[in-house]
C-alpha cells in the first residue's frame, strides 16, 4: 500500500470552517467566535488556505447545546435532532416524506415507527383502566364551559397521578406510557351530542367504545354497525379502557355529533399523522427543555400543552374556521378578507415562515378533502380566500386552513382543530423526549443577556 492509499479515520479527519458551521447549525463567522471564547480549537494545515477543526470536538460542542452567538448577533438556539427535516417545501420524518406516510399508514403506526423505528401494521393504542378512570373523573369535575385544551391538560395530570411508576425514564417505560397516554387523552374527552359545545359531556355520558377496524376499512359511521349514531349510552362503565379500535374514529366522536364516513375519517387520520411533529416549534422546544431536566413523560406533555395553548400556536386553526364560516355566511370572501386587511390583521390560514411555497401538509389534506362531498362548500370558501388575498399579496395556504375546511364541513366547533393538533403532537413530543433523555442533562440552559441597571444600585 502506498502513501496515497492510506485511508484516514473519519473520526480523526479535520473539518473546514463551512463543514463545522453546518454541523453546528450556525454561520461560519460564529465558528470563529467559538474559537475566541475557547469553545473550539482551530488549526491551519501546512499549505492550507483556511482553518480546520477537529470533528470530535465539533460534535461534542453540538451535543452540549450550550452554543451562543456573540452578544448582539441575533442568535437562534440550534438543537440536533433526527426526527423532522423541513426542506424545499417538503416535510420529512426520519427522511420519509410525511405526505407519503399519511397516505399509507395510520397515526398509531407512524407514531410507533417514529419512536422505535419499527412499522407495526395495525397497531392500536389502548387506555388503561386506572388512568382513564382518573382522567375522566377529573375532566367531569370541570365547569361546563371548560374548553378542550383545559380538559386535556387536566386529563394528563390526572393520568400522571394514577401512575406511581411515572418517574421511570427507561425507554421501555416511556414507550408504554406514550402508548397508553394518547388514547387516555382522547377517551377522557366527552362524546359530542347535537348542539353540544366542544368539551361538555352529553346527557348520556362520555364513553370510549370500539370504533372501526383499521385504516382503509373504516365502516360507515366509523365503528361497529350503526357507527357514530349508536350513542355513548351503549358503553357500560365496566368497559373503561376497552377501546382498541383506530384512534381517528375514537377522536371523531369527541369532535362532532355528525356521522363519520370513510373519506372524512381518512382526512382526520392523515391530519393526525401530518401534525405529529414540525421541527422545533414553540411547544416542542418547551418539551425538550423539560426533558433536559429529566421530567417524566406526563410532565413533558403538560409542558407541550402549556405552550400549545398560546393564541399564536395551536389555536390558529380556530381563527381560520371562524373566517370560513363568515365567508359562507356572507357569500363572498372579498368582504371578509377586506375586513382583516383593514384591521391590520393577517388573513388566517395563509402563509408559513418555514415554507416559501405551499405548506405540504395543507397540500396533502386538500387533496383528500376533494373526496369528501360535504366539504365542497368549505373548500370553495377556502379557494375564494386564497384567490382574493392573492390580489393583495401572494400567500399560500397552510395546514390551519386545511384543518378549518375539515372542521367546518363536518359540524365541528372552532376549537376542534386545536384538539386534533394537541392529540397528534403528543406523539412527536414523546419522540423528542426520547432524544433528549439520551443527551447530557440540563443542557438546555441558555444565558440571559442582562439589560437592567448596572450595579451597584441604592437599596429600594
Amino acid at each position: 500500500m502506498t502513501d496515497h492509499d492510506v485511508v484516514q479515520d473519519p473520526d480523526e479527519r479535520r473539518l473546514s470552517t463551512r463543514e463545522a458551521a453546518d454541523r453546528l447549525g450556525v454561520k461560519p463567522e460564529t465558528v470563529y467566535a467559538y474559537v475566541s471564547r475557547g469553545q473550539l480549537t482551530s488549526r491551519r494545515e501546512p499549505g492550507g488556505r483556511g482553518s480546520t477543526f477537529d470533528a470530535k470536538e465539533v460534535d461534542a460542542l453540538a451535543r452540549r447545546g450550550d452554543r451562543r452567538e456573540p452578544s448582539g448577533a441575533g442568535s437562534e438556539l440550534a438543537v440536533r435532532t433526527g426526527i423532522t427535516l423541513i426542506d424545499r417545501d417538503h416535510c420529512y420524518f426520519r427522511g420519509v416524506d410525511t405526505s407519503e406516510l399519511a397516505a399509507h399508514h395510520s397515526y398509531e403506526e407512524v407514531a410507533e415507527w417514529l419512536w422505535t423505528g419499527e412499522m407495526r401494521r395495525g397497531i392500536r393504542f389502548t387506555a388503561p383502566h386506572d388512568a382513564l378512570a382518573a382522567a375522566r373523573r377529573a375532566v367531569d369535575a370541570l365547569p361546563a364551559h371548560t374548553g378542550p385544551m383545559d380538559r386535556l391538560q387536566v386529563a394528563v395530570i390526572a393520568a400522571a397521578a394514577a401512575d406511581p411508576l411515572r418517574f421511570d425514564l427507561s425507554e421501555r417505560a416511556v414507550l408504554d406510557t406514550a402508548r397508553s397516554l394518547i388514547p387516555t387523552l382522547v377517551a377522557a374527552l366527552p362524546r359530542r351530542t347535537a348542539g353540544q359545545p366542544l368539551g361538555q359531556a352529553g346527557a348520556e355520558g362520555a364513553g370510549g367504545g370500539r370504533a372501526g377496524d383499521g385504516r382503509g376499512a373504516y365502516g360507515e359511521g366509523g365503528g361497529e354497525p350503526g357507527g357514530a349514531e349508536r350513542g355513548a349510552a351503549e358503553e357500560p362503565a365496566s368497559e373503561l379502557g376497552a377501546d382498541d379500535g383506530p384512534l381517528a374514529p375514537r377522536l371523531w366522536s369527541r369532535l362532532t355529533s355528525e356521522p363519520a364516513d370513510p373519506p372524512s375519517l381518512r382526512v382526520l387520520d392523515a391530519a393526525l399523522v401530518l401534525l405529529i411533529d414540525h421541527d422545533l416549534a414553540a411547544s416542542t422546544l418547551a418539551v425538550r427543555v423539560a426533558a433536559s431536566a429529566r421530567a417524566h413523560p406526563y410532565a413533558i406533555v403538560s409542558a407541550g400543552f402549556g405552550a400549545l395553548d398560546g393564541a399564536l400556536h395551536g389555536a390558529a386553526s380556530g381563527l381560520a374556521h371562524r373566517m370560513l364560516l363568515e365567508v359562507l355566511d356572507r357569500g363572498s370572501a372579498a368582504a371578509v378578507v377586506a375586513d382583516h386587511l383593514r384591521a391590520g390583521r393577517q388573513v388566517p390560514g395563509l402563509g408559513h415562515r418555514l415554507y416559501e411555497g405551499e405548506d405540504p401538509r395543507a397540500r396533502a389534506l386538500f387533496a383528500l378533502l376533494e373526496d369528501v362531498p360535504r366539504a365542497r362548500p368549505a373548500l370553495q370558501a377556502a379557494r375564494d380566500v386564497i384567490t382574493t388575498t392573492a390580489r393583495h399579496k401572494e400567500l399560500h395556504p397552510n395546514v390551519d386552513l386545511a384543518l378549518a375546511v375539515l372542521t367546518v364541513a363536518t359540524g365541528m366547533p372552532a376549537e376542534a382543530g386545536e384538539t386534533v393538533f394537541a392529540v397528534a403532537r403528543t406523539a412527536g413530543w414523546i419522540a423528542h423526549a426520547l432524544e433528549e433523555y439520551d443527551e447530557p442533562p440540563l443542557r438546555m440552559r441558555p444565558r440571559g443577556q442582562y439589560s437592567g441597571p448596572r450595579p451597584p444600585q441604592p437599596l429600594p
